[in-house]
């Protein structure tokens, strides 16, 4: 099957150049993976907004916030052995890992869909507090109400967990915590109640037994998760046969809760597929993407400071159609639009 997106011709969108830094002396790397929403008439979004100090020659150097919640920058030899640098996105020093950038979150808008500024009336997102340390990435945002919801990626040298803060005016914000501890990401919040209780989508992960899959909770109030059911497993063979994780919120059609989720192979590889899950029992998988809908094809989608990735975790819905914003390479923002109708011709009935 042919991949099915039709990406904006102006991708991309968003580069980082177009996105100042949040403090003097930092360099903005990478803009990555932005959740999406519609407030006062405007398409938002969340970007994750990845930084760190200009670099030198024979040194790596990143930021973390400290003990204190200050900004501190470490600085390593580049000749000293036990620095691992060969993973541009996580590197190890004597046994710890760190991340190479830090991410905050920042908001942009659009009256088009396509030509986004920067929203100075919403402030820059930080992490806060020691579970935040390495910053907070890959928001998704879902509103219910009046409120919307965002969730995103914690990360400390603690791990990898899932926060939860919420506004109604994008100016102040309420933090409810870590509401599922690590290993986790990848969570999205249904953008309604079933049967009186609140559903999301989230990937915890195991490197021993089990694997990187989509999995279902429920909560009474948001804050308190549980009855865990896992979803989807990644596929041996398939173009998701190493990890597997939600999108965006899913989309409510006739037909059931579309989930668009990505996957990536053993050479890293990300693409899309798409998951129909029952409207009145979520838990229950309907149908299953067999092939892609959506692969790195595009070269701004091939090359970049990770390649050959596609990843989304904000889309809008306007009748038939949804409009994906994703990024590309961890590098670059870019759109695409599906018809709804046919991501579900493409789905194979039974598949989990």
């Amino acid at each position: 099957m042919a991949d099915i997106a039709q990406r904006f011709p102006q991708n991309p969108i968003l580069k980082p150049g177009q996105i100042l830094p949040s403090i003097p002396g930092m360099n903005v790397e990478c803009l990555l993976n932005p959740g999406v929403f519609r407030f006062g008439g405007q398409t938002c979004l969340l970007l994750r907004v990845a930084e760190r100090p200009e670099q030198k020659i024979s040194t790596t150097s990143f930021p973390i916030v400290n003990a204190s919640g200050e900004l501190e920058i470490l600085e390593f030899d580049n000749a000293d052995p036990r620095l691992d640098r060969s993973d541009p996105r996580v590197i190890n020093f004597a046994g710890r890992d760190y991340l190479t950038t830090m991410s905050h979150l920042r908001l942009v808008q659009s009256e088009d869909g396509v030509n986004f500024r920067e929203q100075a009336k919403c402030p820059p997102i930080f992490g806060q507090g020691d579970l935040e340390s390495y910053g907070i990435e890959d928001c998704r945002v879902t509103q219910l109400g009046d409120i919307y919801y965002l969730t995103y990626t914690a990360v400390s040298e603690n791990g990898v967990g899932i926060g939860l803060r919420s506004t109604t005016d994008w100016r102040e914000f309420r933090r409810h915590g870590m509401i599922l501890p690590p290993h986790n990401k990848d969570c999205a919040i249904f953008s309604e109640r079933i049967g009186g209780k609140y559903y999301a989508l989230h990937r915890p992960s195991s490197p021993f037994i089990g694997g990187n899959y989509i999995w279902l909770a429920e909560s009474p109030d948001l804050e308190h998760w549980g009855h865990h059911r896992c979803l989807a497993q990644s596929r041996p063979g398939m173009w998701d046969s190493a990890r597997v994780g939600a999108g965006a919120a899913p989309i409510r059609t006739a037909e059931g809760w579309l989930e668009i989720y990505h996957g990536a192979d053993a050479e890293n590889r990300y693409c899309w597929g798409a998951l129909l899950l029952d409207l009145h029992a979520p838990w229950r998988v309907l149908a299953r993407s067999h092939e892609p809908i959506m692969e790195p094809l595009a070269e701004y989608e091939r090359t970049g400071f990770f390649g050959n990735v596609i990843f989304t975790n904000g889309h809008v819905v306007d009748g038939d159609t949804v409009t994906t914003y994703y990024g590309a390479s961890d590098s670059v923002i870019c759109g695409a639009r599906f018809s709804i109708r046919e991501i579900l011709s493409t789905l194979h009935r039974g598949q989990r």
